[in-house]
């Protein structure tokens, strides 16, 4: 499993920290850590079963090791659980130098053209507006618009994925696949793609740990933590990733071979 190499990784810098703090929100979750590196994932809250009182481990993280915590995001027993062990994943890659592959003619670093068809995992209206804009197709799949439904335009339905990502040039997958473990499927079936890129508050910014995968290009988040009780704050209130976007020190590294 890729997130397997992303934890192995990760280790050295997980290595003597502790979680100072965490905060878990409708739409969002930040971990602290005791250096002061943030991290924040996604809920997948679709995901999530109903009833009261049935997330006990968030009382839980704070104090324990990061390694132990960040494991989670492969033995956690729901997807909550599973991104709070990514937003520590998250928080821990800040420690790195990361050079960004972004330039103003090239989003994320890479080119898109004219006679491009590219493919969305993880409806990012920003992001499909931009690429949307330069290439010639554009597939979206949504997980939890698929389920739930919304107003956020063509949505394709996800059993259309199998058919549809082998004739992709390009793909942008959203870091919660890995979160819900679908990314080395939706890999495998992206048999042509000459970029892919991994996009999101969610991903893991720990290049080597990709070097033998087919992802080209990670597009994550680092934070702020002069405004920490910001990020905190707002994320109790239900705030989206929107609403943080001042905060966010955006990162485009290229995934060497």
């Amino acid at each position: 499993m890729l997130i397997a190499s992303v934890l192995r990784t990760a280790e050295p810098y997980l290595q003597g920290r502790k979680v100072k703090d965490l905060v878990v929100g409708v739409s969002l979750i930040a971990v602290e850590l005791d250096n002061g590196d943030i991290g924040i994932s996604y809920v997948l809250r679709d995901e999530l079963q109903a009833g009261c009182s049935i997330f006990p481990f968030g009382q839980q993280v704070i104090g324990e090791k990061a390694a132990d915590i960040a494991q989670w995001v492969v033995t956690g027993g729901d997807s909550l659980q599973k991104a709070i062990g990514m937003a520590v994943l998250v928080a821990a890659s800040r420690q790195q130098k990361l050079e960004d592959a972004e330039t103003l003619d090239r989003p994320f670093g890479i080119t898109v053209k004219d006679t491009d068809t590219v493919g969305m995992i993880g409806f990012i209206p920003p992001v499909a507006k931009m690429i949307g804009a330069r290439a010639k197709k554009l597939y979206v799949f949504d997980k939890g618009i698929s389920q739930c439904g919304g107003k956020k335009g063509s949505v394709l339905p996800m059993e259309e994925q199998s058919r549809l990502l082998p004739t992709c040039d390009i793909v942008a997958l959203s870091g919660t696949t890995m979160i819900n473990g679908s990314i080395d499927g939706i890999l495998e079936m992206c048999e042509d793609a000459r970029e892919i890129i991994m996009i999101g508050a969610s991903t893991p910014m720990f290049p080597p740990a990709f070097t033998n995968s087919k992802i080209t290009i990670l597009a994550g988040s680092w934070w702020d933590n002069q405004h920490k009780d910001n990020i905190f704050k707002k994320i109790s209130l239900a705030s989206g990733i929107s609403e943080l976007s001042s905060y966010a020190i955006k990162k485009s590294v290229r995934v060497f071979s």
